[in-house]
């Protein structure tokens, strides 16, 4: 197991260094390896030195920390409904979000950019909460993801609609933006993100616990003395907080929520979300921050939206190791990590038992 984490802690590491160091270089200007300390250091008095402080440091941080608010966001989704399909992209989350930033560009509402995060968490809010009244809040996982299809699939068609009814201006914004994007952003942008981390991060050392037991069923969960439904909410509302300000800024950068939570569970697998959460928001950062390099460069001088890109490669990989997962063979793991078995695997173990004392005896 150690040399497991070993191994992908230097993975994760040599990517991230990889990924910031085409991010910081390369472009107009070319700014090469051995400058790049100058450049920083001489951040206001070289062309050089402002655009790496000032566009391309920033944007390189804003992946960053996109990429791990939507890969924790992912594994806290994954484990509360107990299903590895359930993405913010499934829920009607990233779609509402998406609809509350781009509702009042189309409707030419001049508001604060500080505005922004609080849109995106309500119109986020207002698909996860559709989604759990109609599938009953939340008390089968499986009809939740159904429903959250739906109604991502409704939430779409209504930004279907505002592009039809926005001008050519407007709609190429909103197209890139749909798309995610992270053209453009600033230090502003950043530090737009901070208050709201400040409330995810302690919700989610506090929910990850908590996840590991509703892994084990809803029965087992309540054995334990664990409410579901308010688990499960509270899961969705963490979920929330951490997509909504990063749909602000950002768009919806796709698919990252689901890629993450399955690197995190093929290189650390018999664990549980305790464990899979850090790792899950590594592996988110270091995604977008890949991806980033060829929207920026691989049709230069015109960028392409980071989550085309995110898309392209998430979906098929996130595929083939959730096969692959399945195929491994799964070690027996104690109940929540408290060391002993959960009822069910007690009720099986005492039934089997007279079974194997009869057979020895004969």
């Amino acid at each position: 197991m150690r040399r497991a984490g070993a191994g992908q802690l230097l993975l994760l590491v040599t990517l991230l260094i990889a990924a910031s160091a085409c991010a910081l270089c390369l472009g107009t200007p070319y700014v090469p390896p051995h400058r790049l300390p100058g450049a920083l250091m001489d951040a206001d008095s070289t062309l050089a030195g402002i655009v790496v402080t000032e566009l391309r440091v920033p944007r390189l941080v804003l992946a960053l920390v996109a990429g791990a608010c939507l890969g924790a966001a992912g594994l806290v989704l994954q484990e509360a409904l107990r299903n590895p399909l359930a993405v913010p992209e499934m829920l009607g989350v990233s779609s509402g979000a998406a609809l509350g930033v781009a509702a009042p560009l189309v409707l030419s509402l001049s508001l604060p950019a500080a505005v922004q995060p609080l849109l995106a968490l309500g119109g986020a809010a207002l698909g996860g909460g559709l989604t759990l009244l109609a599938a009953g809040l939340g008390r089968s996982p499986s009809a939740v993801l159904l429903t959250g299809a739906a109604v991502a699939a409704a939430l779409q068609a209504a930004l279907l609609v505002l592009m039809v009814m926005a001008d050519q201006l407007d709609l190429q914004l909103i197209y890139r933006y749909l798309l995610g994007s992270l053209s453009a952003r600033t230090w502003d942008d950043v530090t737009g993100l901070w208050p709201w981390l400040l409330v995810a991060v302690p919700a989610l050392v506090l929910c990850a616990p908590v996840l590991s037991v509703l892994r084990l069923g809803d029965e087992d969960a309540e054995a334990l003395g664990v409410r579901v439904l308010r688990a499960r909410l509270a899961a969705l509302a963490i979920a929330v907080v951490l997509i909504a300000p990063v749909t602000a800024v950002c768009g919806p950068v796709a698919w990252v929520g689901f890629l993450a939570p399955h690197l995190a569970r093929w290189f650390n697998p018999g664990t549980d979300a305790v464990r899979w959460l850090p790792w899950s928001a590594a592996w988110g950062a270091v995604v977008v921050a890949v991806a980033d390099v060829p929207a920026r460069l691989a049709l230069a001088p015109v960028e392409t939206p980071v989550g085309a890109w995110t898309a392209l490669v998430g979906v098929p990989a996130g595929v083939a190791l959730l096969r692959l997962g399945r195929r491994r063979p799964k070690a027996p793991r104690a109940a929540a990590g408290t060391g002993t078995a959960s009822p069910r695997a007690q009720a099986a173990g005492e039934e089997a038992a007279p079974k194997v004392m009869s057979e020895e005896a004969r």
